[in-house]
């Protein structure tokens, strides 16, 4: 193999951080750490021998490249080939023919007509709903919704329900549910008795997962955890060119107010008075949908960031909007997690935003 070049599988795509790096397997959405100078070999000699490699390094440094390439075949990020011209790197140009992707709809007290809401949706092409409800409703208001979207032939691919949890629960009929209903992403059962996740056999379908944490309200959006990481290719290619929550999305909040995130107090009218299509051609409504992360102060420098989602509703410096998400607790320059509300940094933040009495609540 060491006369033979070595080539990265296109959808294997190294990510540089200030003390490491990542490889993104976006095939098999997961990723891999690598040392930075491991990061400069693959950028440098992609598609060269191992040989060149050693030769350009004095062969000083053989082991640790061996090293090097013996973790890379293991994973099964690399392969070889005597023709590397015959493997380009993969596109990362993202574009869709939606004016919105993807919605986010609050229920709190007020119920709004979902129907008139996913017919304004299927008018702007969107093709992925997030319910969130604040208040304990019935499953059968959940089939209903399902059921509509169902005998409307609708254009709605995926659906994720975050409901409350409640005395009935009953795990064997969500699980039919989400058997026989295979646009449902997702059912997230929060303020949970336990922490437990309910994984689909079929990989087509939805999963269930129970949280212990509670939502009370939109002030909960904006945590960033590993848990919500996601290496494909659609996400990675939307990152490098738009923001990675806000770009073409929509959202109603509680109280029908039409917002980019429901978390964002900027509103561009309601629901009962303002169509969806209306409120988007507002002049403000894409103000964050290309701040992407190599624009964020500190998260350019993370080696997560085109696999993270991103939050410009709460962030650390509330007059600069390239300040790092105020809900992330990762420090790229240690590579450390922390609790993010009780760094002492962040509090100026969380007083500005009204959050210590949910934190005192949550943590």
């Amino acid at each position: 193999m060491k006369t033979s070049n070595f080539i990265l599988f296109s959808d294997c795509i190294p990510v540089k951080g200030f003390n490491r790096s990542i490889i993104c397997d976006t095939k098999n959405n997961t990723y891999f750490f690598i040392p930075n100078g491991l990061y400069d070999i693959l950028d440098k000699y992609n598609g060269k021998t191992i040989d060149t490699i050693k030769n350009d390094f004095n062969y000083e440094y053989d082991e640790i490249i061996d090293d090097y390439f013996d973790f890379l075949v293991e994973n099964k990020l690399v392969f070889f080939n005597s023709n590397p011209n015959l493997f380009p790197k993969i596109n990362t140009n993202w574009q869709s023919p939606s004016l919105i992707t993807n919605a986010i709809i609050d229920f709190d007290e007020t119920t709004h007509d979902y129907k008139e809401v996913i017919k304004q949706l299927e008018t702007l092409k969107c093709s992925y709903i997030q319910m969130r409800f604040f208040k304990t409703i019935h499953l059968d208001f959940v089939k209903k919704i399902i059921q509509y979207l169902y005998s409307e032939k609708s254009r709605i691919v995926s659906i994720d329900f975050i409901i409350p949890y409640y005395e009935t629960f009953n795990i064997e009929e969500l699980t039919e549910l989400i058997t026989q209903n295979s646009r449902i992403h997702a059912l997230i059962i929060y303020n949970s008795p336990i922490t437990k996740s309910y994984n689909s056999i079929n990989r087509n379908m939805g999963y269930i997962l129970q949280v212990e944490r509670n939502i009370l309200n939109e002030k909960h959006c904006g945590i960033i955890s590993t848990e919500s990481f996601y290496s494909n290719i659609n996400l990675f290619s939307e990152s490098q060119h738009h923001n990675s929550c806000l770009n073409k999305k929509i959202a109603i909040d509680k109280d029908g107010n039409i917002k980019n995130c429901p978390a964002i107090s900027q509103s561009f009218g309601n629901i009962k008075n303002t169509t969806l299509e209306e409120a988007l051609q507002h002049k403000d409504f894409k103000k964050y949908w290309n701040i992407t992360k190599d624009q964020i102060d500190i998260c350019k420098d993370c080696e997560f960031r085109h696999i993270c989602t991103d939050c410009r509703a709460y962030i650390e410096n509330p007059e600069n909007q390239y300040s790092k998400p105020l809900k992330c607790g990762y420090d790229p320059y240690t590579n450390q997690w922390e609790e993010w509300s009780t760094n002492p940094l962040k509090q100026k933040a969380i007083q500005y935003y009204g959050m210590q009495e949910l934190i005192s609540k949550t943590d």
